[in-house]
């Protein structure tokens, strides 16, 4: 599946050497969970099946979240902003989890007074579920 004609104008991939940032919201809560990485591919992806599918700039793979611990994202809205360089996905947290450390998001370091502080809920340990 490619990316329809009029997204595919609006959304500007050129930008970030063929990679828009994507934001993940909690839906419900409005709890921002993650930021990652989308290309061509990985947005048509996700709109093919309805669940969040990034680029791993750090494997250099597709990457459907939840693939290896099961805690995947359901789309439930998708807005991609005035530049056509960042998207907003409003996901339904499946699992719990959004962060591979096991954390419920990856936004899980409060800094006060300048040293970072962990206020993040653990939800799962890592090793258990990825055996690293």
């Amino acid at each position: 599946m490619s990316l329809p004609e009029e997204l595919n104008r609006i959304v500007d991939f050129d930008k970030g050497d063929g990679l828009i940032t994507a934001i993940a919201q909690d839906a419900a809560s409005g709890e921002v969970l993650m930021v990652a990485y989308m290309n061509r591919e990985s947005l048509s992806r996700t709109l093919e099946t309805g669940e969040a599918v990034y680029w791993s700039r750090s494997r250099r793979k597709l990457w459907h979240k939840g693939e290896e611990s099961g805690n995947v994202q359901r789309v439930k809205e998708l807005y991609v902003d005035c530049d056509g360089d960042a998207l907003l996905l409003k996901v339904e947290q499946i699992g719990e989890a959004a962060c591979h450390t096991g954390k419920r998001s990856c936004f899980f370091r409060r800094i006060e007074d300048g040293v970072p502080v962990d206020v993040g809920v653990q939800v799962f340990d890592p090793k258990e579920v990825y055996g690293k």
